[in-house]
C-alpha cells in the first residue's frame, strides 16, 4: 500500500476523499465543500440543486440498458465533528486535515479524520463521476450540519427526490447492513451564578481530567469508556466536601455526540490544604484506575498550583451544581429487549461550561423507543429543576423502524454473499442516522445504511480501514447493478 492516501484502492474513492480532507468542513459550516460539490455536479453537466437549507442533490441518468431499473438514491453528509487533542494546534475553519497512512489504516494527525462521512460522500462523487460503471437512474444527496442537529435533513423538502431506494452510506462497520437506528433529544441546561472575591489565604489549583478515549455518543456508549465531566464532578465533590474548596470556572466536554475526553476547573482551598489535596487526588486517580483499567488505560487526574482567579462563584450555586451533575443520568440506560446486543437508551452528559454569570450544561438523550427517550428527558427536568437550573430541551428527531419487507435488504444480503461467501449482519444501531427523518418526507422508500469500517469516530483516534473501503466500494458497485426493474 501506498504512503499517500491517493495511491490507494478504489484510486476515485480516495482521491475524492483526499479533496474532502483539504477542505474546512465543521458542522454549520460546510459553504466551501457544498461549492466544490455543486462544480463537480455542473462540470459533469449534470443536473445539480442547491435546496433551501444547503443541501446538494445530483441526479445522474441510467448507463446504457438499465433506464429501466428503480432510481437508487446515494446518501451521505458533508460535515465532520471537530475534535482534536488539547495539544495539537488546529483551526477547523481553515485548515485541512492531515490525513496519512499507517499500516492498514488511514489516520490523522491529531485530529478527527473526517472518515464520517467523507467516505460515503467520496463513494457518492465516485459512482457519479465513473464512466464503466453499470447502474440505472441514480441520485446523490449531500446533506449538511448532520453531525450536530441534522437540519439539512430536517429541511429537505418533498419532491426533489424521484428515488425508490435509498443507500445510506453512514455506518461504520463493513459487513453490516443497517435498518433501524435511535432517535434522539437535546438538553440545554443553564445554571446562573454570582461571584464573590476569593478569601485571603487561598490558593488556587487547576483540576484536569484527561487521556479518555472518548469516542460517538451512540456508538460507543455501550464500551463503557469514562465521561470526564463525571470523572472531574467526583472529585471536585470530594474537593468541596473535604477541602473546602471554591469553584472559579469549569470547562468541561464540548459537542453532544462526542464522549468528553477531557474536562477542567479552577479552584482554591485554603492555602494549609494544599498537601492534602494533591493526595487526594493520587487516591482518586488509583480510584478511576482500578474502575477504568480495561477500558481507559491512559486516564489522567492532575491538581496543579494555578493563579489565583479574581473572583469565585457563590458556595451555594457551586453546591447544587456538583450534585445535580453526580446526579445526572449517563452512559446505558436500558438494553434492547428485541435485538440482543443493542443499545436501546443513553445519555451523554456532554459539556459543562462556565462564563459570564451562567454554567451551560448539554446532553443528548438517544432511544429506539420514542416513549423511552421522552421518559430520561423527564428524568433530567425532575433532577436539574430541583436544583434551581434551566432546562429545554429541542433538536428532537425520530428513530428510523426497520422494514421487515424491505426489498433492498434481500437484494443487498444476496450480492453481498455472492461477493464474499457470507450473509451479512442484520442490524439496528443506537446513533442517529438520517434515514428517519429523510423517511418522513418520502415515505416510500426503501433503505440501507452500510459503510467501511472506522474506528473511534468523533475522536482524534478516528480512523478507516483501507481493505474495508475497498469491500465497501465493490459491494455497492455490485448492488448498483442488480437493482430491479420499476
Amino acid at each position: 500500500m501506498g504512503k499517500n492516501i491517493k495511491e490507494l484502492n478504489p484510486a476515485l474513492v480516495w482521491n475524492f476523499f483526499h479533496d474532502l480532507t483539504q477542505i474546512p468542513r465543521p458542522s454549520k459550516k460546510e459553504e466551501r465543500v457544498a461549492d466544490y460539490i455543486t462544480r463537480f455536479g455542473k462540470e459533469k453537466g449534470l443536473v445539480t440543486i442547491v435546496d433551501n437549507v444547503g443541501n446538494v442533490i445530483i441526479k445522474k441518468p441510467a448507463t446504457k440498458g438499465m433506464e429501466g431499473r428503480k432510481t437508487v438514491l446515494l446518501q451521505g453528509h458533508l460535515d465532520m465533528v471537530p475534535q482534536k487533542n488539547s495539544d495539537k494546534s488546529h483551526d477547523f475553519e481553515n485548515d485541512p486535515i492531515e490525513a496519512y497512512v499507517d499500516g492498514d489504516w488511514v489516520c490523522a494527525r491529531g485530529t478527527t479524520l473526517g472518515a464520517d462521512n467523507g467516505i460515503g460522500v467520496a463513494a457518492a462523487l465516485a459512482v457519479l463521476a465513473a464512466e464503466d460503471l453499470a447502474h440505472g437512474p441514480v441520485e446523490a444527496l449531500f446533506t449538511v450540519d448532520e453531525e450536530s442537529g441534522m437540519t439539512g435533513a430536517f429541511g429537505l423538502e418533498p419532491g426533489k427526490l424521484d428515488a425508490d431506494i435509498m443507500l445510506n452510506m453512514d455506518s461504520e462497520d463493513e459487513g453490516e447492513l443497517y435498518v433501524g437506528c435511535a432517535g434522539g433529544l437535546d438538553a440545554n441546561i443553564s445554571f446562573s451564578y454570582n461571584e464573590m472575591p476569593v478569601p485571603a489565604d487561598y490558593s488556587a489549583f487547576r483540576l484536569s481530567v484527561k487521556g479518555l478515549k472518548g469516542g460517538h455518543s451512540g456508538l460507543d456508549i455501550g464500551m463503557g469508556r469514562g465521561n470526564a465531566n463525571k470523572l472531574l464532578f467526583r472529585f471536585l465533590r470530594n474537593a468541596v466536601t473535604e477541602h473546602e474548596a471554591l469553584l472559579a470556572n469549569v470547562d468541561g466536554g464540548g459537542l453532544r455526540n462526542a464522549i468528553p475526553r477531557e474536562a477542567s476547573a479552577i479552584i482554591v482551598i485554603p492555602a494549609s490544604m494544599e498537601k492534602s489535596i494533591v493526595e487526594s487526588a493520587r487516591t482518586f486517580l488509583d480510584i478511576y484506575r482500578l474502575e477504568f483499567s480495561a477500558v481507559e488505560p491512559d486516564l489522567i487526574l492532575e491538581v496543579k498550583k494555578n493563579g489565583l482567579p479574581g473572583t469565585v462563584i457563590y458556595p451555594g450555586t457551586t453546591e447544587r451544581l456538583v450534585k445535580a451533575v453526580i446526579a445526572c443520568p449517563n452512559g446505558v440506560i436500558r438494553m434492547s429487549n428485541s435485538m440482543p446486543g443493542l443499545v436501546e437508551s443513553s445519555t451523554n452528559l456532554a459539556s459543562v461550561k462556565s462564563a459570564n454569570g451562567v454554567i451551560e450544561i448539554k446532553c443528548l438523550m438517544r432511544s429506539s423507543v420514542d416513549s423511552s427517550r421522552d421518559e430520561i428527558a423527564a428524568m433530567m427536568e425532575s433532577l436539574f429543576s430541583l436544583a434551581g437550573a434551566n432546562i429545554k430541551f429541542d433538536g428532537a428527531y425520530p428513530g428510523w423502524k426497520p422494514n421487515p419487507d424491505s426489498g433492498i435488504l434481500e437484494i443487498m444480503k444476496n450480492v453481498y454473499k455472492a461477493l464474499y461467501g457470507r450473509i451479512p449482519e442484520v442490524k439496528a444501531i443506537h446513533a442517529g442516522l438520517e434515514c428517519g427523518i429523510i423517511g418522513g418526507a418520502y415515505p416510500k422508500l426503501d433503505m440501507i445504511s452500510f459503510g467501511p469500517t472506522i474506528k473511534y469516530p468523533h475522536s482524534p483516534d478516528e480512523r478507516v480501514d483501507i481493505l474495508s473501503v475497498e469491500k465497501f466500494w465493490s459491494f455497492l458497485v455490485e448492488t448498483l447493478k442488480n437493482i430491479p426493474e420499476k
